[in-house]
């Protein structure tokens, strides 16, 4: 019987344990849990008390801290998880584009394009002020510039100005109208250095031709009628419903301090640019904020480190708001690599141009910047697409670890197009999470048409290289850069998984499990968010956030896989999304 003993005493000692524990609020019993805790990563149950978890194991065990008062939730074997947590979102604007014309990526011919802007401005929803305003604009549509510019710049159009946004944030096309009452003519062309003219689309004459990215874009973007505070709630609203539909409970807002028409590409933010946030404090002190929201306040890329003083200026007058924290900075480091904007910057130079793109951050001085932040505890978020980018962002990164080896800051990079293999084990190394957008690692027009003719064959074979950097070590964490992608964590998942796309597979060798992914949205995301210590799995102490999910995710096929709904969604213990019974 001695072998038994040991056993027996444990069971004791637990059981003498729960008889000490207060009486859970709820238990969630008869499920399949994923805790994202490995060294306990499935259970049956999970007991609930003051919206934190009490405690999670077996059915037995957790029905035990139940009495009278508690709420038994029978899960009938359905799968339970933590909510779902994205490193890298732009909920608020991702809602204002919810809510207008958008075409949410769609390519049409410009004919039907246009009939659809008409039937969209007649529904009421395609203005801004006075001006035609279509989201989520194709940059497939941008090499037919001039196309566009024959269908939309006679006839009602000559006068109506008319933009399209394009869903990557980064580019947009604005016919003859708008051009105008921007200023955006051959002349102004004429009197910008290079930079600055190449972020315009031209005619072989030199006038413009709608196409516009990054800082001219901007000059279009920031003439846009703002919407009123009443709209940008409704928008703030509709960002924090879309999330908990897909059981997103927490996100990285990475423009925080930025507003719609705010110039982000080389943003010079001073102590009244307060973006989203106001709109963050509103909706908690109504209590609508159903989620944690870590908002990065953006800086210039040329940032000298006095320049943080003003960062913690906005900081104080919006700390101590409910689920929202200021755990760092974001910095864009380059823009985007698809042709023809071509702003992210590449070790090899472009085949077309025999450029590098744009690096916005200064080599010699980023790591000062970083270790700044360092100092005043705070992480440093990068926007970087192209691999010379990725490398000098992690080369001032090092220069902080080298300078404040103990400062114990998880820093991470955004979006990871391209990387070098080079840089792979210095992920690990320096522990810099990969903050990966896997709903665009597949097969399309983006990945392909706009990309491969343009960039060496080397560099090709590296976009969006989650195998490579996860066999290297690195912590990979899950993100959609809404509104650019989908924020359902399950189509990032999805396309990680199989890199499938309508244009075939997008390197399969790039392509990772699903359970990684499981943690890439949960506890991985949580520590990019410097929140792994409140959320991001399930165990004693730490908020419940969880979601119930409509199908087993660990067994079913791919295809449905990417089907998955989310059947329920709680916030601090209590839903703040229930499915529509079919």
């Amino acid at each position: 019987m001695k072998p038994f003993l040991p056993s027996l005493l444990a069971t004791a000692l637990i059981c003498a344990s729960m008889e000490t524990m207060a009486a859970a609020d709820s238990v969630y019993f008869n499920g399949k849990v994923f805790t994202a805790n490995t060294s306990q990563p499935m259970v049956q149950a999970v007991a609930v008390e003051d919206g934190k978890v009490l405690q999670v194991g077996t059915d037995q065990a957790m029905l035990a801290l139940a009495d009278s008062n508690t709420q038994r939730i029978d899960l009938g074997g359905k799968v339970m998880m933590p909510g779902m947590i994205d490193s890298h979102t732009h909920p608020v604007m991702g809602g204002a584009a919810s809510l207008r014309a958008n075409l949410y990526d769609e390519i049409m011919p410009l004919a039907d394009l246009e009939q659809w802007i008409i039937e969209q401005d007649q529904a009421g929803i395609a203005r801004m002020g006075d001006v035609v305003v279509i989201s989520g604009s194709s940059s497939g549509y941008w090499e037919k510039a001039s196309e566009i510019g024959k269908v939309f710049n006679k006839g009602v159009w000559s006068e109506q100005p008319l933009v399209l946004e394009g869903i990557d944030g980064h580019t947009g096309w604005a016919n003859q109208a708008m051009l105008a009452r921007a200023g955006i003519n051959a002349e102004l062309i004429k009197s910008l250095d290079e930079k600055n003219a190449s972020y315009i689309g031209q005619e072989k004459d030199g006038t413009p031709n709608g196409y516009l990215s990054e800082a001219g874009w901007d000059r279009v973007r920031s003439l846009l009628p703002e919407p009123s505070n009443e709209d940008m709630l409704h928008a703030a609203r509709a960002g924090v419903k879309a999330n908990n539909e897909v059981g997103v409970t927490a996100w990285m807002d990475a423009a925080a301090n930025a507003g719609a028409g705010e110039d982000l590409f080389e943003l010079k933010p001073n102590a009244e640019t307060v973006g989203v946030l106001p709109l963050y404090q509103t909706l908690a002190e109504r209590g609508e904020l159903s989620a944690h929201v870590a908002a990065l306040l953006v800086v210039n890329p040329q940032s000298k480190p006095q320049d943080l003083a003003m960062v913690e200026t906005v900081i104080k007058r919006y700390q101590g708001t409910a689920n929202l924290t200021f755990p760092g900075i974001k910095v864009f480091a380059d823009g985007i690599l698809e042709y023809p904007g071509q702003t992210a910057a590449v070790i090899d130079p472009y085949t077309n141009n025999l450029k590098q793109g744009q690096l916005l951050i200064d080599p010699a001085h980023f790591g000062e910047l970083v270790a700044a932040a360092e100092d005043r505890g705070w992480l440093v978020h990068v926007h970087a697409v192209g691999d010379r980018a990725v490398r000098e962002s992690l080369n001032g990164m090092q220069y902080a670890r080298e300078q404040n080896p103990d400062a114990g800051i998880t820093h991470s990079i955004s979006h990871l197009q391209l990387v070098n293999p080079k840089e792979f084990p210095r992920f690990q190394q320096l522990g810099v999470i990969a903050s990966m957008q896997l709903a665009w690692a597949l097969g399309e027009v983006y990945s392909i048409d706009l990309v491969q003719p343009y960039v060496s064959a080397f560099a090709y074979r590296y976009q969006y290289p989650a195998q490579s950097l996860k066999k290297a070590g690195a912590t990979i964490a899950g993100a959609s850069d809404w509104p650019v992608s989908s924020p359902s964590p399950w189509v990032a998942i999805y396309h990680a998984v199989t890199r499938k796309g309508p244009m075939g597979v997008l390197n399969a060798k790039e392509g990772i499990d699903r359970e990684t992914m499981f943690y890439a949205y949960t506890i991985n995301s949580a520590k990019a968010l410097n929140l792994d210590g409140q959320i991001g799995s399930l165990e004693p102490g730490k908020q419940a956030d969880l979601i119930i999910l409509d199908r087993d995710v660990f067994s079913v096929s791919d295809d449905q896989l990417l089907e998955t709904q989310v059947l329920q969604t709680i916030f601090a213990g209590q839903p703040v999304y229930t499915a529509e019974k079919s």
